[in-house]
């Protein structure tokens, strides 16, 4: 698979380390049934706090900055990861950027409204405008552009999460980041669990391990945001998007996409118990911290499958932890006096 034909931005510095989870299996023991769990610290970053969207913007912003942009705009829920990093990557690279949050989650406190990414967002130096949830914050990005181009500016729109074809040519690219290491260590991961928002993490996944001539369904993805059967239907709209970008050749089966929906919980950003759980469980045993959105419900569906015996004993299960962490901070409440 070679991806050196698309313009890219370098944000992130090299493959993130990929570890065992020793003290979380020892803590867990007879619950694991035998399961080998590893982590790949996708939430590491040299830009922004880290997390997985440097990957995707990695692309995003190298042909935006091969088309001579001068500014940036994208969107997202009012405590977005990716909004967050859109702003720190583009202020390393000396862009103007705008942001179009949706309040997406029936929160209004002080936490939520004004820590965690929003204030790292501000921080960054970002324009933000701020949407009801149930505008089409795509649109008014898209409006905005036009005027900006109207004055002459140079701009680029990514969508929600990063999530385009060419923003999801980041994971293709992890995953021969995967196998190259998984071959080092001498693993054969029986699955890769990543949670599921825009679908892209997922998404790109798959493409890129067809692409290398394997079977992408060893990617399995815990929905945080749609229902399960909406999530799929994104997913693999999405990874064959990404694939044809690869190769046209390149042929995704219908049955190569793997979403859980079981542990979404009411819906995206509403805390869940499962969450809760495996936060602290990380943090408590690891020292690693876990988002409330993301990658925490993720890791809860796969302690629970885990523990319902999901996979035989000796299996390698690898958890890509793709960051948020300052997003903890904006749920406070959630964790305080735990």
């Amino acid at each position: 698979m070679d991806l050196t034909r698309f313009p890219r931005a370098a944000l992130t510095d090299g493959p993130t380390p990929i570890r065992s989870l020793d003290r979380l299996s020892t803590h867990l023991g007879a619950e694991l049934n035998g399961v080998r769990l590893f982590v790949k610290r996708d939430d590491v970053g040299p830009v922004g706090g880290g997390g997985n969207k440097l990957r995707k913007l990695e692309f995003l912003l190298g042909q935006a900055l091969a088309e001579g942009a001068d500014t940036v705009i994208t969107v997202g829920a009012l405590q977005s990861n990716h909004a967050r990093l859109t702003a720190a990557a583009a202020a390393r690279l000396g862009l103007a950027c705008e942001l179009f949050l949706t309040r997406s989650v029936p929160r209004e406190d002080a936490d939520y409204t004004g820590n965690g990414n929003r204030l790292l967002q501000d921080l960054f130096g970002a324009r933000i405008h701020l949407l009801p949830g149930e505008a089409d914050s795509l649109a008014e990005a898209e409006a905005r552009a036009e005027v900006l181009r109207g004055e002459g500016r140079r701009v680029s729109v990514f969508p929600s999460g990063g999530s385009s074809p060419l923003g999801c040519l980041g994971y293709a690219a992890c995953a021969a980041e995967i196998a190259e290491q998984a071959a080092l260590i001498g693993l054969d991961f029986a699955r890769i669990v990543v949670p599921n928002g825009s679908a892209g993490t997922h998404a790109g996944l798959a493409a890129g391990f067809l692409a290398l001539g394997r079977d992408p369904r060893c990617v399995l993805s815990y929905t945080v945001l749609a229902p399960e059967e909406q999530a799929r239907s994104a997913t693999i709209a999405r990874a064959r998007d990404t694939a044809a970008l690869i190769d046209p050749g390149l042929t995704l089966p219908d049955d190569a996409i793997g979403i859980d929906g079981a542990h979404r919980g009411p819906g995206y950003g509403i805390p869940t118990e499962g969450m809760r759980e495996a936060v602290r469980l990380m943090a408590r045993t690891e020292g690693l911290l876990l988002d409330p959105v993301y990658s925490g419900k993720a890791f809860a569906g796969l302690l629970h499958d885990v523990r319902a015996g999901a996979y035989p004993a000796g299996a390698a299960v690898l958890f890509v932890m793709t960051g948020g962490v300052p997003g903890l901070f904006a749920y406070r409440g959630e964790f305080a006096g735990a």
